[in-house]
């Protein structure tokens, strides 16, 4: 395999990391991140105009790039600067619409996808409900048909910029019961629509949230997405890319704890020497750097599998990439901030901030647990 990314790759990556470096430095990124609201549209405006939400699909529907390690080199790059803009939300939407247009998509579907990449629309994914443990099939909300349109009913949780999306991807079911993969349905749905009601929320680690509640939501017969009762499948395949992308924003934060945490062991002096130069340290921190590359290897992995037809072997990288983030990044939160002493849970320093957001990302589509049990289960398929 070669671990070596093209030159556009590299090229974006520079771009990236020096607009983040200077439009975004932490000072700033706090006082959006934390505000009322949560990002800034002009800076996400400005990460479309660099071509960030672009290289996140594939040239076919109107983007320049769209596989593995395109995606994991952006969500890298944000992670390295704790960017709370919501290109999460851009990058799993806009990858169910990919999946329709593929298969036999609309107009109307290309456009809003053409929306997605230009940062004029704001997309969410509204699947996880309230009492919900990170299964997929697990879905309550009801879809009915209504002439020829659909009545949505029910409850969404922690639905990222939820509040502020313009186009939310719902998950309905339109048969079965609660727990089956089959009959879950998929719906493109105006985040204005008449009879949602939205609470938003900030995050503990910055960005807004919302809590959404859909009573007698009515959507037209385009509304659908990929067909009725076919959504588990596609939620499976976009789950994946937003595993791929957080586990790849977790390396990029871990990457800048980690420098941070080996300048503070350099220039912090007690008994006249640098804490650096103490054994024991210095074997944490070995311990430390070992860590975040087997996150990095993970991570690389995950990014060549998830372009592969094998189905299996897809997911069993993808579920043990989110395993080893979930681990190493609390490790690497907790080491950081021991090792800082009682100055690394400062709201003044970085590195609170950096420990926050890995922690939290263990929680975004399944934290380890349900991960290892999910990596365990697929082994004993074959």
């Amino acid at each position: 395999m070669n671990f070596e990314h093209t030159e556009d790759r590299r090229m974006l990556a520079d771009s990236l990391n020096r607009f983040v470096s200077e439009q975004y430095a932490i000072e700033a990124r706090n006082r959006l991140a934390y505000g009322a609201e949560g990002h800034s549209p002009q800076l996400y405006g400005q990460f479309a105009e660099l071509g960030a939400i672009g290289a996140l699909f594939p040239e076919e529907v109107g983007g320049f790039g769209g596989k593995g390690f395109d995606i994991s080199v952006i969500f890298e790059c944000l992670g390295r600067g704790l960017v709370a803009e919501p290109l999460l939300g851009a990058l799993v939407v806009g990858q169910a619409l990919v999946q329709a247009l593929v298969q036999a998509g609309s107009d109307a579907q290309q456009q809003q996808l053409e929306g997605i990449i230009a940062g004029t629309t704001l997309a969410a994914l509204a699947h996880d409900e309230p009492g919900s443990h990170y299964e997929l099939n697990n879905v309550s909300t009801t879809a009915k048909r209504d002439g020829d349109g659909w009545v949505i009913e029910g409850a969404k949780g922690v639905v990222a910029f939820g509040e502020k999306a313009d186009l939310l991807l719902v998950s309905a079911r339109t048969s079965g019961r609660q727990f089956d993969a089959q009959g879950i349905s998929l719906f493109l749905v105006p985040g204005d629509a008449p009879g949602i009601a939205r609470r938003g929320y900030n995050r503990l680690e910055g960005g807004r949230a919302a809590e959404l509640r859909f009573d007698q939501v009515r959507v037209g017969a385009d509304a659908l997405l990929s067909g009725e009762g076919l959504g588990h499948g596609v939620l499976e395949r976009i789950a994946g890319y937003g595993v791929l992308a957080l586990a790849a924003e977790a390396v990029g934060a871990m990457d800048v704890a980690k420098d941070q945490t080996l300048e503070y062991l350099r220039t912090r002096k007690q008994f006249g020497v640098a804490i650096g130069t103490f054994q024991a340290l210095q074997h944490r921190m070995a311990d430390l750097l070992l860590e975040v590359e087997q996150a990095r290897s993970a991570v690389i992995n995950a990014a060549a599998a998830i372009d592969e037809d094998d189905v299996l072997a897809r997911e069993k990288a993808l579920a043990a990439a989110k395993v080893s983030i979930g681990r190493i990044g609390t490790l690497v939160a907790e080491e950081s901030i021991q090792m800082h002493g009682g100055i690394g849970m400062t709201w003044e320093l970085p590195l609170a901030h950096y420990a926050k957001r890995l922690v939290m990302i263990d929680h975004q589509f399944g934290d380890e647990d349900h991960h290892l049990a999910r990596y365990i289960a697929l082994n004993q398929q074959r």
